[in-house]
């Protein structure tokens, strides 16, 4: 029997209950699925998928991120809602390209762990599965793990074996939704063009869960646990000096209360430049480079490849900054003179995130 499987929580316990009800069943795992939205959380998920057919003593195939196909099948849809018309494209597009791996591999079965998501119509599924099990000449099974209290055990499962949970379906248009309803950051779509790991980023996530990987290889003792954290994204930052654009980097944590902010240099105090508006503060690159111990040549090159962000966390407080300042402060080659204008568009938010903890 070919498994669709849609992502490790889903897939761990369906699996499990189709080991038990089908003992005589060869069952193989196929992660289809370039609906998930960004390629790096397809990545973490597929990773973690592994790991569980790793667990359950199952072959998993993974078949192609054809996103681009994907997005061309659901053009026009990208406003309706969770189990709406885009979502039935969805199964129909990936169950299509299940049903026919099964057909090319000599499957009599074929199945879908979506079948046992709580997001998911089972109506829906079903009649998706059904309608192309018919067209390739095989059968879709479709069981309903979810009764008798099965979400419940799944999530339980989940628990136990540590496994990923993802909060929401897949695609960006899904996502886009439900945290506009959660009044919330979509921020599992930013990525700096720094390319600087931001914390509780999809890109954490990644190292983290990969280092857990090595560790249960090495059979070191470890835990994930939950941290509740300020978070902050920066969505852009500019600096004008006499109407000039001036290249500066933008330390972690900087905000302003607005959004804009004009003023001039009034200060100093070791090394720190004082604008006498919005609690600014500047610090040259040469300064920057001392605190951090680097050897940053521009603004431009720091700019497009800073040090981890715990490091600029930390060289923050080095500038007798407190933790709870969040006062821009800017790095620049040159500490301007004349007339400087800010645009600081950032966010501060309560965000939870996963720490791998050895024990």
């Amino acid at each position: 029997m070919l498994v669709h499987i849609c992502c490790s929580v889903d897939s761990h316990y369906f699996l499990q209950k189709l080991q038990t009800e089908y003992p005589e069943e060869k069952l193989t795992g196929f992660f289809y699925d370039p609906n998930i939205h960004p390629y790096s959380e397809y990545y973490l998920r597929l990773l973690d998928v592994k790991r569980s057919c790793k667990m359950l003593g199952i072959d998993l195939i993974e078949g192609e991120y054809d996103v681009e196909n994907w997005l061309e099948a659901v053009r026009g849809l990208e406003h309706e809602p969770e189990k709406g018309s885009r979502c039935g494209i969805c199964f129909d597009r990936r169950f299509e390209v299940t049903a026919q791996q099964a057909a090319q591999m000599g499957e009599s079965t074929f199945t879908s762990t979506l079948l046992t998501s709580p997001k998911k119509s089972l109506t829906q599924l079903k009649m998706a599965g059904d309608a192309l099990a018919e067209r390739e000449g095989i059968a879709f099974v479709a069981p309903d793990y979810r009764k008798a209290s099965g979400t419940q055990e799944q999530n339980i499962l989940a628990k136990e074996d540590a496994l990923y949970r993802q909060d929401y379906c897949g695609c960006m248009f899904a996502l886009n939704i439900q945290r506009d309803q959660q009044e919330k950051l979509t921020d599992e779509l930013f990525v700096p063009i720094s390319g600087q790991v931001q914390p509780e980023s999809i890109e954490e996530r990644i190292e983290m869960y990969e280092k857990r990987w090595k560790m249960e290889e090495e059979n070191k003792p470890h835990k994930i646990i939950k941290q509740r954290f300020l978070n902050w994204r920066l969505e852009t930052g500019l600096l004008r000096v006499r109407k000039e654009v001036i290249p500066a980097h933008f330390l972690p944590y900087s905000t302003l209360r607005g959004e804009y902010s004009r003023g001039k240099i009034e200060y100093t105090i070791d090394n720190v430049h004082y604008m006498n508006r919005d609690e600014v503060r500047f610090i040259t690159l040469s300064h920057y480079n001392d605190l951090s111990n680097r050897a940053y040549k521009s603004v431009t090159e720091l700019i497009y490849a800073p040090p981890p962000f715990e490091e600029e966390v930390l060289l923050r407080t080095k500038l007798g900054i407190t933790p709870y300042d969040l006062s821009i402060v800017l790095v620049v080659e040159t500490i301007p003179s004349n007339k400087i204008e800010i645009l600081c568009q950032s966010k501060t938010y309560s965000d939870v995130k996963e720490v791998l903890i050895t024990l």
